[in-house]
């Protein structure tokens, strides 16, 4: 097994692996940090946040490598939009368009037909876009404008924890009733948003707990040259692995994890059936969504959930109605709307928030693509979203009105639109907003209005 090796602001002392049980093992396809501490908390739960409701969710749902705004959801009553994508344009609707046309949203937006399931949830006020978001002090490189966003640092590359993680920190949580679970990241590693020192756990996938290979990690940055999978643990029972970790000050102390772990281990993922008819994409992203419903429903006090979907980086051929981007868009749309149909009423304690590092160029390219961008378009979806609505200021596509004379200009700072989510749904206080967006200051007065006070 690889030592877990933490990063400048990241360290991880004796003292902290005492407290929280101090058991580190590779598990569910790569990174994965628990302890019996965090085992036996998770199967416990932990109490409803708020006497007068359930516990509040937020699910994030990253778009890995650029999503194109401008195609999820067309400006098609911006007549500079079908000047600067003469291959790629989507038709505006009509019944000549057909089923090639936008889905309508208010006379002037549309969404792309692929995203149809989450044009129902529009009409039903559950979904609201907010157009032209990003980050301002953003570069055109995927890494760095991920690794930014997710540290909601603006363009600080020294700050060394995530805005999730901060987040945990300020809401309004009774620390004795803390769930092990209550932030889980369905991914390979742990995602940079997430870092910090509050609890955070990230595995890959529910129903190989436990018998996979992968990395133990715990505060560690992402980095391109890390292997999606390294050494190998499946011939190494947990309790060696464990030993491993902590070496003799501990030495015993995790029998009740291990226990934990089994009743965990009950929920058993393989063995689960989506509510409502409810049916997800065949693929990872599905397949992360469906565990974070399952984790919903089992009441493990699951506060946070991050998933992530890639294939976003569309330079060629990227088609229109049809096409590459509109096969990723169905498995986008798909598995949102699987998992709003799953959860069902406990969808009223649950917010989704997407979004993408940038956008893509207004223009198409030579190849019939779209290249690395600035603004583009960031949904909100749940019960307590304010939806039907196409919110934030619209800057317009004429040649006056681009960012750098090629991209669309950037009117929402995403901070102001992960605030909103912040205060309105999760709890944190208008002036802990600071501690959670460092040198920026987010107040209500920029929030877009996309989800109920």
């Amino acid at each position: 097994m690889n030592p877990i090796i933490p990063t400048p602001g990241h360290e991880v002392s004796r003292r902290f692996f005492v407290k929280r049980g101090a058991l580190a093992f590779a598990a569910i396809g790569a990174s994965a940090l628990f302890g019996p501490d965090f085992l036996r908390a998770s199967v416990l739960a932990a109490e409803p946040r708020r006497a007068t409701g359930g516990r509040k969710i937020l699910v994030c749902v990253f778009q890995r490598g650029a999503a194109d705004g401008l195609s999820m959801v067309v400006p098609y009553g911006d007549k500079d939009y079908y000047k600067l994508r003469s291959e790629i344009a989507l038709a505006a609707p009509s019944h000549k368009a057909g089923a090639a046309g936008v889905l309508d949203l208010d006379g002037r937006f549309g969404l792309h037909p692929a995203l149809s399931p989450l044009h129902e949830l529009y009409r039903a006020g559950e979904l609201a876009v907010v157009h032209a978001c990003g980050n301002p002090e953003g570069t055109r490189s995927h890494f760095d404008s991920q690794d930014l966003m997710e540290s909601g640092a603006g363009h600080n590359k020294n700050l060394a924890t995530g805005w999730l993680n901060r987040m945990i920190g300020v809401c309004p949580e009774d620390a004795a009733h803390h769930s092990a679970l209550r932030a889980v990241a369905l991914t390979a590693q742990m995602p940079r948003s997430l870092q910090g020192k509050e609890e955070a756990i990230a595995f890959a996938d529910l129903e190989r707990f436990g018998v996979s290979t992968g990395t133990a990690a715990i505060g560690r940055k992402r980095r391109p040259e890390d292997p999606g999978m390294t050494g190998s643990t499946a011939s190494k029972g947990f309790e060696q692995i464990y030993e491993n970790a902590v070496g003799d000050a501990l030495h015993g102390a995790g029998q009740e994890g291990f226990e934990a772990m089994g009743l965990l281990k009950k929920v058993n993922p393989r063995n689960y059936t989506p509510a409502n008819g409810s049916t997800y994409p065949n693929s990872g992203f599905g397949r992360s969504l469906r565990q974070v419903a399952q984790l919903i429903k089992s009441d493990v006090g699951l506060e946070i959930a991050f998933v992530e979907i890639g294939g976003w980086d569309t330079h060629a051929n990227q088609g229109s109605a049809a096409g590459q981007l509109a096969t990723r868009l169905t498995e986008f749309g798909g598995g949102l709307a699987a998992l709003h149909k799953d959860l069902g009423a406990k969808m009223s304690d649950v917010m989704v928030l997407t979004m993408s590092e940038f956008g893509r160029t207004a223009r198409q390219n030579g190849n019939r693509g779209t290249d690395h961008g600035y603004g583009t378009a960031f949904f909100a979806l749940g019960g307590t979203v304010q939806g039907g609505k196409v919110l934030g200021q619209w800057p317009g596509l004429s040649p006056d009105k681009l960012h750098e004379g090629r991209d669309l200009a950037i009117t929402t700072d995403y901070r102001d639109f992960f605030a909103e989510a912040c205060v309105r749904h999760m709890g944190v206080a208008e002036k802990d907003l600071a501690q959670v967006f460092p040198a920026y200051q987010s107040t209500a007065n920029r929030f877009r209005g996309f989800a109920r006070s």
